[in-house]
């Protein structure tokens, strides 16, 4: 909104986006959306056509953590990860895609992570849902681009947000023995970095910005030293194991 845009913000606590988000001249619009509910998918961008015409810009964001080591984690909780990290945003964009055919252009903006690139232990789950989110919108942006739809994936580090915080984060709590001091040690080194995290989520939002109304964005925008880090770290890693397979054939 500081850039002048007119915004539709949704979110599970209306109240929480009401306290936070202020804007003159109805150029706010606060709606509540579960985006692991289709329909209320749907509800919510009527009331945003009908308010405003068109939706030129969506953001993906919505998103959870669950950490901890696979076999800790019960099937109920790595299905609602899916749900929300990758059937959740699936079914916002499956809403919106409609309308960006008909204008011939929009922005899908998609949330993702470094660890949609890199998965680390405690991380198995959660970078699924990521890796899976990152593989399905590579082949959507090639879907949509000559309807006039352009992509743009972020990956951000670790941000500067509640997003490690117990009421976001989950834990694994099927406890495995010889998973035990592993589990102790990334727990205690997630408590420790929450609050913590170098990465300003406001210089993130700013560049998000800045892309969303330039001529030629980038698809893919890597975000804080440790995710440019990680990253660089993967593609050596792929392109030497790339080079040992050929070298056996």
């Amino acid at each position: 909104m500081a850039a002048g845009d007119t915004v539709v913000a949704t979110g599970r606590s209306i109240e929480t986006l009401e306290r936070d988000l202020s804007a003159q001249d109805g150029r706010l619009l606060v709606l509540p959306l579960d985006v692991t509910d289709l329909q209320a998918a749907q509800d919510a961008h009527e009331v945003a056509i009908k308010a405003f015409g068109r939706i030129d810009v969506l953001v993906n964001n919505a998103g959870r953590a669950q950490l901890g080591w696979f076999e800790t984690i019960s099937d109920a909780d790595v299905r609602r990860q899916f749900e929300i990290n990758l059937f959740g945003a699936m079914n916002v964009a499956r809403t919106v895609l409609p309308s960006m055919r008909r204008q011939r252009s929009g922005l899908i903006v998609t949330i993702s992570s470094v660890n949609g690139l890199v998965a680390n232990p405690g991380g198995s789950v959660y970078s699924a849902s990521k890796f899976a989110l990152e593989g399905w919108m590579e082949g959507l942006a090639a879907e949509i681009a000559p309807l006039g739809i352009r992509s743009l994936i972020v990956e951000p580090g670790m941000m500067r947000t509640n997003f490690l915080d117990p009421s976001t984060a989950r834990q694994g709590n099927l406890r495995i023995e010889d998973y035990d001091e592993a589990v102790a040690e990334f727990r205690q080194f997630i408590a420790e970095a929450n609050g913590m995290q170098e990465n300003n989520p406001a210089t993130l939002a700013s560049l998000i910005v800045a892309e969303a109304s330039a001529e030629n964005p980038a698809r893919r925008l890597l975000f804080g030293a440790d995710a440019h880090e990680w990253a660089r770290g993967k593609c050596r890693q792929l392109s030497s194991e790339i080079e040992a397979s050929a070298a056996r054939h």
